[in-house]
């Protein structure tokens, strides 16, 4: 009988001992990246009492793996479970949630990978595509365990999103895409948002291909807390804060 493939090792941001936890978030890199690498994330999503797990898994994992991976992870979690993934990790949460008898609360998905990525000639070209961040574009140049030329690599055709049951994935998915994404189009992140029946599309003006890393990667932290907190607060919960107009 095969033994079960080895669950990929994750990196945690906990909420702080005094506050209660609101919820968990386990996210699937893309291609090139390790858990590491969403350091900055984990730790602002864990300020506002949220876990966040960070998986070093990898574009070819075995879904059953992360799936594995996913109940593993709820088994000691508290509050709602929520699937994250950039890139190829973006496809493989929304494959995971499509395939499992028992569906995560959520899913956030963020520059989504696609099919037909244009090469980067050059490791500047992959940094221009990725991120605008130079703090995000030192921290990949010096990240020793990040996986240079990885984005000129198709996805695995499991993960070719035409072949997702996304009609299946009823529960609440938060899309996060830069307009000016040059590895997929935001036109990619609005037809599959099209597909899911409760999907909010959130466009990036500016944003590149790593938008939780890009350059205003605090106002789509902030944007990620709003929406998990209208997640525990129900479907039918809008925004807390609604600004009027002044008269």
């Amino acid at each position: 009988m095969t033994e079960p493939a080895t669950l990929p090792t994750v990196r945690s941001w906990l909420p702080a001992g005094e506050l209660h936890q609101r919820g968990t978030v386990l996210l699937f890199p893309g291609r090139g990246e390790h858990g590491g690498v969403y350091e900055r994330l984990g730790r602002r999503l864990s300020a506002d009492a949220y876990a966040v797990h960070a998986a070093d898994s990898t574009p070819g994992d075995d879904l059953d793996t992360l799936a594995r991976l996913v109940d593993e992870v709820a088994a000691t979690s508290a509050g709602p479970i929520v699937l994250a993934g950039s890139d190829t990790g973006a496809l493989q949460a929304l494959a995971v949630a499509a395939a499992r008898s028992r569906p995560p609360d959520g899913v956030i998905i963020a520059g989504l990978a696609a099919f037909g990525t244009t090469p980067q000639s050059s490791w500047t070209d992959e940094l221009e595509a990725r991120t605008a961040c130079p703090t995000h574009r030192q921290r990949l140049t010096d990240d020793i365990r990040f996986v240079r030329g990885s984005l000129s690599a198709p996805p695995p055709p499991a993960l070719l999103s035409a072949e997702l049951p996304l009609d299946r994935i009823s529960l609440p998915v938060l899309l996060l895409h830069g307009d000016a994404d040059p590895v997929t189009p935001p036109a990619t992140a609005r037809s599959i948002a099209a597909r899911l029946p409760a999907a909010e599309l959130g466009i990036v003006r500016g944003g590149r291909h790593d938008v939780l890393n890009d350059l205003d990667h605090r106002s789509v932290a902030a944007h990620v807390v709003q929406w998990l907190e209208r997640l525990r607060s129900g479907p039918d919960r809008g925004p807390a804060v609604v600004v009027e107009p002044l008269s």
